[in-house]
């Protein structure tokens, strides 16, 4: 069956008496990895004409969409959400578990990433974006203390919510043991970290914790990792953004 379409002359109304079924994606990055990640369930698209052709007929064509103006657009979403003439209703992604995620080992090193308690969006979506750029096999995060998908979460990560596979977990800790089990070497990225990242870093698969801005990592997690290591920084900064630091430290651990 063809795809549903708007009438491009016809006035587009929000619906707003209508709660869409889930969540609104917006930004190009966000809404094409969403489109091209069949693990979605997609139930509306809205975009400009420049929206389609930055996105691709193809890409477009697929799915049911209106065309709209991008103050039409904007209507859909959060007061001063950067949309870019695109908009993407659909269902949050399904929680997965470690097994569900991890890759079975091939002798290439593997990358996991454990956020503990990092909850700020645009951090967390920060992360991912990197985790994306550097490879990463695995984002292990709490259900309890992580934030939820959300259209700043995508937006933030550019895309690398739909790319990057991420894990679901009651335990961080646990979690940790489990990697351990499975030969994992795990390291705590803290400001008073025992030795420089480069030199804890060894030569096989690598979990690399991440704690929050605040507090850092938590006592039980880091008494759960092999080592701990830092960033060596000049003394004009008392620290990195946690998002920042992600990125050196996942340069340094594929380097």
């Amino acid at each position: 069956m063809a795809p549903e379409r708007r009438n491009p002359k016809r006035p587009f109304h929000p619906r707003s008496h209508q709660p869409p079924p889930g969540l609104w994606l917006y930004g190009l990055h966000a809404v094409r990895a969403a489109l091209e990640n069949p693990a979605r369930k997609v139930h509306r698209l809205v975009l400009t004409e420049r929206g389609v052709e930055e996105l691709g007929k193809k890409a477009v064509g697929r799915v049911r969409h209106e065309i709209a103006s991008m103050d039409a657009i904007g209507k859909l979403l959060p007061p001063g959400a950067v949309h870019q003439g695109v908009a993407l209703n659909c269902d949050k992604l399904s929680a997965r578990s470690l097994e569900d995620v991890l890759p079975e080992k091939t002798g290439k090193r593997r990358v996991v990433l454990i956020l503990d308690q990092i909850t700020d969006p645009h951090n967390a979506g920060a992360i991912l974006r990197s985790a994306a750029a550097f490879g990463v096999d695995a984002v292990v995060v709490q259900d309890r203390h992580a934030p939820p998908e959300s259209g700043v979460l995508a937006k933030a990560a550019s895309g690398a919510l739909d790319v990057v596979p991420i894990a679901t977990v009651v335990n961080i800790a646990r979690t940790l043991e489990l990697l351990g089990e499975a030969e994992f070497w795990r390291v705590a990225l803290a400001g008073d970290g025992d030795q420089p990242l480069r030199e804890a870093v060894s030569g096989g698969d690598v979990a690399l914790v991440l704690g929050s801005e605040g507090s850092g990592v938590r006592r039980l997690v880091r008494e759960r990792c092999d080592t701990s290591a830092t960033i060596p920084i000049s003394g004009q900064a008392e620290s990195l953004n946690v998002s920042n630091a992600a990125a050196v430290a996942l340069y340094e651990v594929r380097r």
